[in-house]
């Protein structure tokens, strides 16, 4: 069967998110690096996120200040928006280790205490080994979800004709002050608190290696000097375009692909797809 034949992968949806604090140095975001033998992105410097699984639609009871229409509004979707901030959460305790919820007096989950801050490692130990659902963890530890500390960033789109496809909802939130980052040392073996502008030249250095949406979710927020700044532009941004990329090929041998984004130029004549643009020159469009 040829290339131009073949059904799109259907894309699979994913919650990811900026996780944020300030610092000296100015807004910092907390990345992390994917195991080198991981079936996506393997090595890559990623911000937390993954897959939003049937175990993500919760009760709204669950979660504090928003509701499912409220977010299916934000997100421009009929229903279910509620899963995608739900995931946001589990992904950010899975991968990060930080929990964005309230305890049973109403109050943001605090680690300071050694004691609890253990409790929560072990939940996170179960969690990850499928013993547990964040649900199961809510209803044990009386939590409610602190969906409202949650703003909808950006909404990507893996472009048709590669072979695995995510429709990616990118989410924003300021890190809890008594909760410590820090990767799961399995699917991901490494991680820092780091401006956008130093995750940047690490890419451009080649020290990481940083795929495309990142590096141009790390430009957007190399805009902003707080986690205050960012948060407020786009909690005030009314429209949520949906950024699939495109690869724009050279006129000559000597001038390489290079993806290009809605609204820049030469976006409406690229190619979209592999099929279009041949295998090779979709890779080299998108290695970084």
């Amino acid at each position: 069967m040829s290339e131009q034949s073949k059904a799109p992968v259907t894309a699979r949806h994913a919650s990811t998110v900026l996780l944020l604090r300030d610092s000296e140095r100015g807004v910092e975001v907390f990345m992390e690096r994917r195991h080198i033998k991981s079936d996506f992105v393997g090595g890559a410097y990623v911000f937390p996120g993954g897959r939003v699984d049937p175990e993500d639609r919760v009760d709204e009871a669950l979660c504090h200040g928003l509701t499912d229409r409220e977010a299916s509004d934000r997100l421009s979707l009929q229903e279910g928006g509620l899963t995608f901030y739900v995931a946001a959460i589990r992904e950010c305790f899975e991968e990060a280790g930080v929990l964005l919820a309230y305890d049973r007096d109403g109050r943001l989950l605090d680690f300071s205490d050694r004691s609890v801050e253990e409790r929560y490692e072990a939940l996170r130990a179960e969690l990850n080994a499928g013993k547990l659902s964040l649900l199961d963890i809510a209803a044990r530890e009386r939590l409610t979800l602190a969906t409202d500390r949650i703003s909808y960033w950006a909404h990507w789109v893996t472009p048709e004709g590669q072979p695995r496809r995510y429709d990616t909802r990118f989410f924003v939130t300021r890190a809890p002050r008594n909760q410590t980052a820090g990767h799961d040392d399995y699917e991901l073996t490494n991680s820092a608190w780091v401006t956008a502008r130093e995750a940047l030249e690490h890419g451009r250095k080649k020290e990481w290696m940083i795929i495309f949406p990142t590096i141009r979710n790390l430009m957007k927020l190399a805009q902003f000097d707080t986690a205050a700044a960012a948060i407020a532009a786009v909690e005030a941004q009314e429209e949520f375009p949906v950024i699939q990329p495109r690869v724009l090929l050279g006129r000559t041998p000597d001038d390489p692909p290079r993806p290009v984004i809605p609204g820049e130029e030469g976006y409406e004549s690229a190619a979209p797809s592999p099929s279009v643009a041949s295998a090779r020159d979709w890779k080299r469009a998108f290695s970084v």
